[in-house]
């Protein structure tokens, strides 16, 4: 593949895929877990992702190619493992673009009825795989203007809800800790709320699937991943804060799915609640070019290893340099969104991403701390300490997912170990995998 991306759409790519828009869609929800402390939540959310973060960045130095968790694990632990990272991480890249669809078609169906829902979603499914196609040097164009609205929007809602506080409450309303503590409720109600808001900072992890795209890897990788990782954050927590501020009384939400809604129209009126759309739109189209072009890679670096058929998944566009037959296969796999329902969709990611970031942690431990012998002081937090806190965290929300989401995951990952069973005769022999010394520019 062509090296030609640079830091800046490097980190382009990750809030795309991060989708700002989210704060908005899962605020109402965030709200009535954390009792009102959202903001709180976001805080805790992001420490718990920065240590995976931080794992991220040391493995996508140590090995800067497609396959991001799937090749960590393949190669600092074992093939096996490896594998069932990579299968297990591959529903969640598969089903997220679907999501966007869903979500999209929904949004679109909803603001304009007379035209349907599927012709929604099959215009996006199109266009979108279309520029993905094309190549990531029209992905970053198409990045950067996706962005740019969105971020337009978020500083649109902070200038109105400023606005709102200083003419109805006086400029000292501003300036609450009730955001961030109440004292009714428990430190569990952060935690739950946690739990949930971790997602949003899915988009960190997918950029290290661009890392053959990448001008010296090694070194734009690990601080695309803090800047996305910590920019997120920060927005997150502002846009939440200023949402409770504005409306306090979280528990007068009729539908927790609308409840931005009705705050952008509390203090933009119509105007703000028309860009809302725009950008939730927007922000989804982006979000699904950017996953479906993750996917795609990680399928190839599955292809080229030779554990998918290789023929098929480790095609390359001659002229494009692009891996042209895994994005029609998402795309076709994508058409399930104009039958499936969003809790389905959606039932399955988390459960794939966050067993691969557990496993990133580990690879940490294994690569540096073992294997290498980074043991000194500074070497013993970095590559043991670090990677641990970052594992506990990941398993620890593991754990806390729904029910259904964990059967469900389970089912997968055991359909995965039963194929792997199949390739390897029963585990006799290794699964193929690309050498390291068989990638370019490395």
């Amino acid at each position: 593949m062509e090296r030609s991306l640079t830091l800046l759409p490097l980190i382009m790519f990750g809030i795309s895929f991060m989708a700002l828009g989210t704060v908005f869609s899962t605020y109402g929800i965030a709200a009535k877990l954390t009792h009102g402390m959202v903001p709180s939540a976001y805080i805790l959310a992001l420490v718990a992702m920065f240590f995976t973060a931080l794992s991220y960045g040391k493995m996508a130095s140590a090995y800067p190619v497609a396959g991001s968790a799937y090749t960590y694990v393949q190669k600092s632990i074992s093939p096996f493992a490896g594998f069932l990272v990579g299968w297990s991480i591959l529903v969640d890249y598969l089903l997220l673009p679907m999501v966007n669809y869903l979500i999209f078609g929904t949004f679109l169906h909803a603001a304009i009825p007379g035209v349907p829902k599927f012709i929604w979603i099959l215009g996006m499914i199109i266009l979108v795989t279309f520029v993905n196609v094309r190549g990531v040097k029209l992905a970053t164009k198409v990045n950067f203007l996706i962005n740019a609205f969105s971020a337009l929007f978020i500083i649109l809602f902070c200038f109105f809800s400023i606005k709102y506080m200083v003419t109805n409450e006086g400029a000292f309303s501003l300036f609450t800790l009730t955001p961030f503590y109440q004292p009714e409720a428990g430190f569990s109600a952060v935690i739950a709320g946690a739990s949930i808001l971790c997602f949003s900072f899915l988009g960190f992890d997918s950029i290290t699937t661009f890392a053959e795209e990448v001008k010296n890897p090694t070194k734009v990788l690990p601080k695309a991943i803090l800047i996305i990782t910590f920019s997120g954050g920060a927005i997150f927590t502002l846009v939440a804060y200023l949402a409770q501020i504005v409306y306090p009384n979280y528990a007068s939400f009729s539908d927790p799915d609308s409840a931005s809604y009705v705050i952008i129209q509390s203090v933009g009126g119509s105007f703000l609640a028309s860009l809302f759309i725009v950008m939730i739109s927007i922000g989804c189209f982006g979000s699904a070019m950017v996953s479906q072009a993750s996917v795609g890679r990680l399928l190839y670096s599955m292809g080229r290893d030779g554990v998918l058929p290789k023929r098929i998944f480790g095609f390359i566009h001659p002229k494009y340099k692009t891996p042209f037959n895994n994005l029609l296969i998402v795309s076709a796999i994508s058409l399930a969104s104009l039958f499936i329902n969003m809790a389905t969709a959606t039932s399955l990611i988390n459960f794939g991403a966050l067993l691969a970031f557990t496993c990133v942690n580990l690879s940490v431990i294994a690569h540096f701390y073992l294997r290498r012998k980074e043991r000194s002081i500074t070497g013993t937090i970095q590559y043991l300490l670090f990677p641990i806190v970052g594992m506990v965290s990941d398993v620890w929300l593991l754990c806390n997912l729904a029910s259904y989401s964990l059967t469900l995951g389970i089912v997968w990952f055991c359909i995965g170990l039963v194929y792997l069973m199949v390739i390897t005769k029963a585990f006799k022999q290794r699964p193929p995998e690309i050498q390291m010394d068989s990638v370019e520019n490395l």
